[in-house]
């Protein structure tokens, strides 16, 4: 038997008996090393990946899926079940979770009478506190290892948009989170995460973020371990959103995955086989100018009917010249929900420009889905027909349906978000 890299079973068997005597769980947390659950070969890291996002798994399910023996899956899964990493569980109990896109399991070849059993993550080994820091205030979670929340709301406001006081603010959060778990049977907060709008510098350095109106470099990974006492790292906040759906949510699985935000701005992301694509630029809000209606509004910028015209300020413009006076979003908001006669036509003209948008991301990066999230995502729900009406515009009439889904807004999902991102590097 061949595996994945092309190596006979022998030697990838020999390969998984060293990291057999090798794996132990790792607690070490200086700044300059992010810490791991545990230690071993990259095949076990790999092992532990896949079950973490495609559990409740069978092993010979588990064995295809990655090229391996049944005999290195087997000793594999035992070190990891031996370091409390996984559990095992009674197979015909448990719902199996997804699978990658394309894949379908053979049939399997167990002795008949051996007992069916499925491999999960164990939820409860670990927490995690996830921060989504805004323009002038953060929120904050604790997760389990499944990316599920396990703990109250916590928000706090910033006294001001420096560092300093951004930097106290989460760190309070981070004290609320540990006492909100310390009363309970889950474990301590293992480390922390922290979303923020902008482009990061190697999960450690700030380098831009405007809604907190940073224009230089900030530590605010060091800052925040200085100020905690646990190993943090920052992420930008719409990549951390497509990871968490990638890992725990719609993505998982798929081969191309993109995440689409509209509200204050106009972000998005892609993810191949269920990582970021990278590019150095990408946190700069590319996709915002990109044109969606040539007869739209002209942005700040000059351009004519660019995806600014999908933001919020833009809309609340839009709106005030229909109705005759100044208003808000909120009353846009509103008056679009009750159904208001030219609410309602603006709503329907938006979502069909975001469903412009939509499909020349799939025209062009040609992902299996995509998740429109942000604080406006309420809008395609109530022009979901208008949302496909601008796909089918721009998509050839032989080409497949856009699949796209609309997730409610909230706050504590990008927090949420943002320890999935922790969960992703410390699994390894």
């Amino acid at each position: 038997m061949v595996d994945g890299t092309g190596r006979t079973t022998q030697s990838q068997d020999a390969e998984h008996t060293d990291a057999h005597t090798d794996v132990h769980t790792n607690t070490r947390t200086d700044a300059q090393d992010f810490p791991r659950w545990f230690e071993g070969s990259e095949y076990m890291h790999r092992v532990a990946r896949a079950i973490a996002k495609y559990g409740p798994i069978a092993r010979t399910t588990l064995a295809q899926m990655l090229g391996l023996s049944q005999g290195a899956l087997s000793r594999i899964t035992s070190d990891l079940i031996h370091a409390g990493v996984i559990e095992e569980l009674p197979g015909d109990a448990v719902a199996r979770g997804p699978l990658p896109q394309g894949f379908t399991p053979r049939e399997s070849t167990e002795r008949r009478g051996r007992p069916k059993t499925a491999l999960r993550l164990r939820a409860d080994a670990r927490t995690f506190i996830g921060v989504k820091a805004q323009g002038t205030s953060a929120i904050a979670a604790v997760v389990n290892a499944h990316g599920e929340v396990v703990s109250s709301r916590h928000e706090r406001a910033f006294p001001d948009r420096s560092p300093e006081q951004v930097t106290a603010a989460i760190a309070t959060l981070v004290r609320e989170c540990r006492d909100d778990v310390a009363g309970t049977p889950l474990p301590p907060p293992t480390a922390v995460g922290v979303a923020i709008g902008g482009h990061v510098r190697g999960e450690r350095d700030v380098t831009f973020a405007p809604f907190l109106r940073w224009d230089h470099d900030v530590p605010l990974a060091a800052m925040l371990e200085r100020a905690t006492g646990l190993p943090c790292n920052v992420y930008n906040d719409i990549d951390s959103l497509l990871v968490d759906a990638s890992w725990f949510g719609p993505g998982v699985g798929l081969e191309a995955f993109a995440v689409l935000t509209i509200g204050v701005g106009v972000g998005y992301s892609l993810a191949m086989h269920g990582e970021p694509v990278t590019y150095p630029d990408k946190s700069y809000g590319l996709l915002g100018h990109v044109l969606v209606d040539p007869d739209g509004p002209r942005c700040t910028a000059g351009h004519v009917g660019c995806a600014q015209c999908l933001t919020d300020d833009s809309i609340t413009e839009q709106y005030a010249r229909m109705i005759g006076h100044a208003c808000t979003f909120d009353d846009f908001a509103r008056d679009a929900k009750a159904g208001l006669p030219l609410a309602s036509r603006l709503a329907d003209r938006t979502c069909f420009r975001l469903g412009s948008l939509i499909a020349t991301i799939a025209n062009i990066a040609m992902p299996s889905k995509v998740m429109i999230a942000g604080e406006s995502a309420f809008l395609a729900n109530i022009g979901i027909d208008a949302v496909r009406d601008g796909i089918r515009r721009y998509r050839h009439s032989q080409a497949a349906p856009v699949e796209f889904t609309v997730v409610e807004h909230d706050w504590q999902l990008w927090a949420k978000a943002a320890a999935s991102r922790v969960i992703a590097r410390y699994i390894g």
